[in-house]
């Protein structure tokens, strides 16, 4: 009997693109531009979970709360920043080959990204992205990672049940949200967690980056005609 193959489900940011420090270089631009000094270690231990539960993340490493208005400017001083940084992105290495990869072995896949939609549009045309693809971005979810909203979204989307999924991403908080879902994780070193972070939040497996998972396809479950 034929098996289908998992779908696979794919954070973005440090998980096929090589972006994370130029998010924590202008999230560390915009607390300073607004008078917040915060060490740059502490900013990438929040990277990966949404804008807004990551500025209340920040204010509570400063010891402070938080209003909307807050919120929302600091945010507006992390996209001008991070627009500047955007050059320096590219895609990491293998993730156009494990992505092609997958759609010639017939394993459905989909990218789910806390970012908002216009960022996340400018980043995946780096990927070379197929238009059938589905691509799930903050605003489409009442909440993002590490609750399990963009990774369900993702799942139904394809059609398939997030359960019998495989959540791909290089956070701790990618990790928490697979497991909320149900899914099987794996881990990706390439956003700067180590392994045993990501194993304790959740992976089953971790390898350094794409290129890395691409030669270990067959243990997350996807064989090709050869392997059986």
């Amino acid at each position: 009997m034929e098996r289908t193959p998992p779908a696979m489900l794919f954070d973005l940011d440090g998980t096929l693109v090589d972006s994370v420090y130029q998010h924590v270089g202008a999230w560390h631009e915009a607390l300073q531009s607004a008078g917040l000094g915060l060490s740059v270690w502490r900013i990438h231990r929040k990277i990966g979970m949404s804008g807004g539960l990551f500025v209340r993340g920040l204010m509570r490493e400063l010891g402070r709360s938080v209003d909307e208005e807050t919120a929302r400017d600091l945010e507006r001083r992390h996209a001008a920043a991070y627009a500047k940084r955007f050059h320096e992105v590219v895609p990491l290495p293998g993730s156009h080959d494990l992505l092609a990869a997958l759609t010639a072995l017939g394993a459905p896949w989909a990218i789910a990204t806390s970012g908002g939609r216009d960022v996340a549009e400018r980043t995946i045309a780096l990927l070379d992205v197929p238009a059938h693809v589905p691509i799930v971005t903050r605003d489409e979810v009442a909440h993002a990672k590490p609750d399990p909203d963009l990774f369900v979204r993702a799942a139904e989307k394809l059609g398939v049940s997030v359960s019998a999924s495989v959540v791909i991403g290089d956070s701790v908080w990618d990790l928490l949200a697979a497991r909320r879902a149900g899914a099987l994780g794996v881990g990706l070193l390439s956003g700067g967690y180590g392994a045993d972070e990501l194993q304790n939040a959740g992976a089953y497996r971790v390898y350094a980056d794409p290129a890395d998972l691409l030669a270990h396809l067959d243990e997350v479950g996807i064989r090709d005609a050869e392997s059986g």
